[in-house]
């Protein structure tokens, strides 16, 4: 373990981000909104944390190996957790406690969108700004980002790419060095951000809201600069412009790389993760649409309007809201957090336990039950006519055993702290699977939830966008043996 290596590199990503603070500053000129000051200070901790965390070992050098990658990872997604906790603790407008502040900077690094904020109309702008700044930074993932610029700090990447990139399979390259696949991906993203902003201007969105938004739609972390999100719009437009891209953000970027690179989007409907997306997404939303026409909670045209746009926002995790889905009829509330668990693709800025995961248990099943049939087959769990590896098949349920372990305890936990049964369920879901709202108590905001439960759901969250392998590793005698 290179303990001094890896803080030098904390060191230097903390200094690197706080320049993040610099965009929320110019913000905060042009709007003279009186937060300025916050955010000056806050770069100078950043800064002073960064330096002093560096500056002791800043003349160590080497690899890092697989659990340094480990190790490095869940540190800085901590560590920066708290130092961008630090606007929001600073500022006099929203006045946050620590606890709430933390809350609010690490549901916005893992793309959750759980805010504890009310009143988001009447925040300043610099804060809003910086609030959908720290999810679009953390979409695409900031250690990502680093490997793209390990050769300049003399460390190979490749031992954070495996930790950070979602879903089952890590060792999957776009081009054949690490450094120029991060910098493909954050291409990719920073296009499809530039896209989405665009989209959202010419539909009738302010040139700030729409920055915003297409910051945490691509990212599909579900901040918003109202409290009514994107139904405060009212437009139709805007709906379907946020639609496209939250399915396009939720899609593998590395098909979006293909397609970039060949010209070609065949390959998205030949992709067998995607197909049983989009799967999942088409009978979300006819079922949604049938059950709120038929209740007569809306009329049809409305029905399918709301049931598109709320399907798609929780299946992708993004978060969004139009209507108010926990007050619809039935299992409908139910049924769309369920759908959060599946989530995104593979390698995309969605969260819950990945599409490909779901599809492969559940082929699994299927095999299973042939089995009973046929005792002494030998069949191949395959996937696009592709045989899949017992020791990948193996992995995603060990998996999924951590994962409904882990919703099982922080349930708990947070019911041991006063919390009601369904809040409970949800409020464990929203962290989780990285989703944003719940039922109950947490439907439009965790701002009631006590300090304990917080904290708890802020590990859920880091939980959820470490793909909790990650960290559970750091709490097993082996991880720390020589």
């Amino acid at each position: 373990m290179h303990i001094k290596v890896i803080l030098r590199v904390i060191g230097l990503l903390v200094m690197v981000f706080s320049l993040s603070l610099i965009p929320p500053m110019i913000v905060s000129l042009i709007y003279s909104d009186g937060v300025l000051d916050s955010f000056v200070y806050a770069m100078g901790i950043n800064l002073i944390g960064g330096f002093l965390l560096w500056f002791p070992v800043r003349n160590h050098r080497g690899e890092l190996k697989i659990r340094d990658g480990f190790l490095i990872t869940v540190l800085f997604w901590t560590v920066l957790g708290f130092f961008g906790s630090v606007p929001f603790f600073l500022a006099d407008t929203p006045d946050l406690s620590f606890t709430d502040a933390l809350f609010e900077s690490i549901s916005g690094l893992t793309t959750t969108g759980a805010t504890i904020l009310t009143g988001i109309d009447g925040l300043p702008e610099s804060i809003l700004f910086y609030r959908q700044l720290l999810t679009w930074l953390g979409g695409m993932g900031i250690i990502v980002l680093a490997v793209a610029i390990m050769p300049m700090l003399g460390i190979g990447g490749m031992q954070l790419y495996r930790a950070e990139t979602p879903g089952p399979v890590k060792d999957t390259k776009l081009t054949p060095r690490i450094a120029e696949t991060a910098k493909a991906l954050w291409y990719i993203y920073a296009t499809l951000t530039c896209l989405c902003a665009l989209g959202y201007w010419a539909a009738g969105m302010s040139l700030f809201d729409a920055i915003c938004h297409s910051f945490s739609t691509v990212a599909i972390g579900g901040f918003s600069t109202h409290d009514a999100s994107i139904g405060y719009f009212n437009s139709v437009p805007i709906e379907m412009i946020a639609t496209f891209f939250m399915v396009v953000s939720a899609f593998n970027f590395a098909l979006h790389f293909h397609a970039w690179r060949h010209k070609s989007v065949l390959h998205y409907l030949l992709d067998p993760e995607a197909r049983f997306f989009l799967f999942i997404l088409a009978c979300t939303i006819t079922l949604s649409t049938f059950v709120l026409a038929m209740t007569s909670t809306y009329d049809w045209g409305t029905s399918i309007r709301y049931a598109v746009f709320e399907s798609v926002s929780i299946a992708t995790t993004s978060g969004f809201s139009t209507s108010n889905f926990s007050t619809w009829p039935h299992f409908l509330p139910f049924l769309l957090i369920v759908t959060s668990f599946a989530g995104g693709c593979a390698s995309s800025t969605g969260g819950g336990m990945k599409v490909i995961r779901i599809l492969l248990i559940l082929k699994q099943g299927v095999r299973e039950i042939q089995r009973l049939v046929h005792p002494n087959a030998v069949i191949p769990v395959k996937v696009g006519g592709k045989a899949i590896p017992e020791r990948v098949v193996s992995a995603v349920w060990g998996f999924f055993s951590a994962y409904l372990l882990v919703y099982v305890i922080l349930m708990i936990g947070l019911m041991a702290t006063g919390m009601d049964q369904v809040t409970a369920w949800s409020a464990v879901a929203a962290t989780l699977n990285n989703l944003g709202p719940g039922l109950g108590a947490v439907s439009n905001t965790f701002a009631d939830v006590n300090d304990p439960a917080k904290w708890m759901l802020c590990f859920s969250m880091l939980l959820g966008r470490l793909e909790v392998f990650t960290l559970l590793v750091l709490f097993t005698p082996m991880f720390w043996q020589k």
